[in-house]
C-alpha cells in the first residue's frame, strides 16, 4: 500500500465565496431504494451467518422503485395502484442443497423500510416485490461463487487473504462546512421521531437544497403534507406556516447564522404539496439505487464525490462499499488529530488484498509538511486497514447508513 500525504493548495470550501449542497430525505424514492437495498443485504448476510456461519455472495445494488398511483385531494389520500420494488443483481439461492429464502428476505426488507418512511403504509395493499436476481457465473471465474457447493466454499469475514472483487476509486472529506451541516441536520430534524409526533400530517419525501454566497445562507425545503389531513388551501397554508416557524426556530437554536428559508416552491403556482403516504412515489415517481446522497448523506457537487453506489453491494469483498466506509473514517480521524481540513482518496485494483489497497492519498489544506503530522496520518491509515475485517461486520450488524 502506497500512502501519499500532500498539501492541498485550495482554500477550504467553507471559506469560498459560493457553495451549493443538497440532501434527499428518507422518503425520497432514490433514498428509499438505497435503504431497501442495504437492508436486504444486511438481512441476507445475517441469515447466512446464522445458518451457515458465513455470509454468501450477493449484489442487491440495482433496486428500483416504481411508484404507485393515488387518489389525492383535500381530505383524500388513497393508494389505488401499489408500489413495485424490483431487485436486480446477483445472489446465492443455495449453499449446497440448503435453500436460502431469498424472496422472503427481499419482501420483508422492503416492507421494513417502507413502514419506516411512509405514513399509513399497508404492505398487503401497497406493495409488489419483483425478484430479478440471478446466480450466473461471473466473468473470468472457473465456477460461480453464487452457486457454492458447500459451506466450505463461502468466504469468512475476517479472512486476511480476501481480495477486492472490483477496481474502485473512493473519496471522502472532513469536516463538513456550516452549510453542509445545516442541510443534513434540517432534514434529520423534520424527518425525526419527535417532529413527526408533533406534526403527523407531514410527509417524509423531504428535499433540502442549500446555497451560500459569502455569509448569506438560503435553504429551499420541499416537504409534502398528507392529503387526508388537509381539507382546504387555507388549512394547508396555515400548517405550512406552523411547520415553517418550527424549522426556523430549530435553525436559530442550532446555528449562529441567519438563514433565508423557502418552503414548498410549488405553492407559488397555487398548488399545495399533498401526497397519500408522504412520498411522490405515491403517484408514479421512480427511484433507483445510487442516484441520491453519497456516503456522508449529502450531494456535494463542489466537493470530491465518488459516484460509487454502495447500498446493497456485497459487504464481504466489494471495496466500492467497504472502502467508502474506511475513507470517511480516515478523513474524520485525521481531521480530529491534526485539526486541518482533509480529503481522502483510495484506489485499488481488482484482486488486491482488502487490507492492502494500491494507493491511499491524503490531501490536507494548510499542511505544513511536518514529519510528526505525516506520521500521525500514516498511522491512522494503517490502523484502518489493519482492522479492515471488522468493517464488514459493522456494515452487516450496525447498519451503517450510506445515504
Amino acid at each position: 500500500m502506497q500512502i501519499l500525504v500532500a498539501k492541498d493548495n485550495r482554500t477550504y470550501l467553507g471559506n469560498d465565496d459560493f457553495e451549493l449542497v443538497e440532501r434527499k430525505g428518507v422518503g425520497h424514492p432514490d433514498t428509499i431504494c438505497d435503504a431497501i437495498a442495504e437492508r436486504a443485504s444486511s438481512d441476507y448476510s445475517k441469515y447466512c451467518i446464522e445458518t451457515f456461519g458465513k455470509p454468501a455472495h450477493h449484489w442487491f445494488d440495482k433496486v428500483m422503485l416504481i411508484g404507485g398511483e393515488a387518489d389525492v385531494d383535500y381530505g383524500i389520500g388513497k393508494i389505488t395502484k401499489p408500489y413495485k420494488v424490483i431487485f436486480a443483481g446477483k445472489v446465492s439461492y443455495h449453499v449446497g442443497t440448503k435453500r436460502i429464502p431469498v424472496e422472503d428476505i427481499l419482501y420483508k426488507s422492503a416492507v421494513c423500510v417502507l413502514e419506516e418512511v411512509l405514513t399509513g403504509f399497508d404492505a398487503k395493499c401497497h406493495l409488489v416485490v419483483v425478484n430479478e436476481l440471478v446466480d450466473y457465473q461471473g466473468s473470468g471465474r472457473g465456477t460461480s461463487r453464487y452457486q457454492p457447493s458447500s459451506v466450505e466454499a463461502l468466504p469468512s469475514l475476517n479472512n486476511p487473504e480476501l481480495v477486492s472483487n472490483d477496481s474502485n476509486l473512493l473519496s471522502a472529506y472532513a469536516p463538513l462546512t456550516t452549510l453542509e451541516s445545516l442541510v443534513l441536520l434540517v432534514e434529520r430534524f423534520v424527518n425525526g421521531k419527535d417532529f413527526k409526533m408533533r406534526n403527523p400530517d407531514t410527509g417524509w419525501d423531504v428535499k433540502v437544497l442549500g446555497n451560500r454566497f459569502l455569509d448569506h445562507y438560503e435553504l429551499l425545503l420541499n416537504m409534502p403534507f398528507l392529503a387526508k389531513d388537509i381539507h382546504s388551501m387555507e388549512e394547508y397554508l396555515q400548517r405550512k406556516q406552523d411547520v415553517y416557524d418550527e424549522i426556523t426556530k430549530f435553525i436559530s437554536e442550532k446555528f449562529d447564522i441567519k438563514v433565508h428559508l423557502m418552503m414548498n416552491a410549488t405553492d407559488r403556482n397555487g398548488r399545495p404539496y399533498l401526497t397519500a403516504l408522504g412520498s411522490v412515489a405515491d403517484t408514479g415517481d421512480v427511484g433507483v439505487v445510487g442516484r441520491g446522497n453519497r456516503m456522508n448523506g449529502l450531494i456535494t457537487p463542489m466537493r470530491p464525490m465518488s459516484i460509487e453506489a454502495p447500498a446493497g453491494k456485497n459487504p464481504i469483498d466489494h471495496t466500492g462499499k467497504i472502502y467508502g466506509v474506511v475513507a470517511n473514517e480516515i478523513a474524520y480521524e485525521v481531521y480530529k488529530a491534526i485539526k486541518m481540513p482533509v480529503e481522502v482518496y483510495i484506489f485499488t485494483a481488482k484482486e488486491s488484498r482488502l487490507n492492502n489497497p494500491d494507493r491511499v492519498i491524503v490531501k490536507v489544506i494548510n499542511f505544513t509538511d511536518e514529519e510528526r503530522e505525516k506520521k500521525i496520518i500514516e498511522q491512522i491509515v494503517k490502523e484502518q486497514f489493519d482492522n479492515i475485517g471488522h468493517v464488514s461486520e459493522k456494515i452487516i450488524y450496525d447498519r451503517i447508513v450510506m445515504w
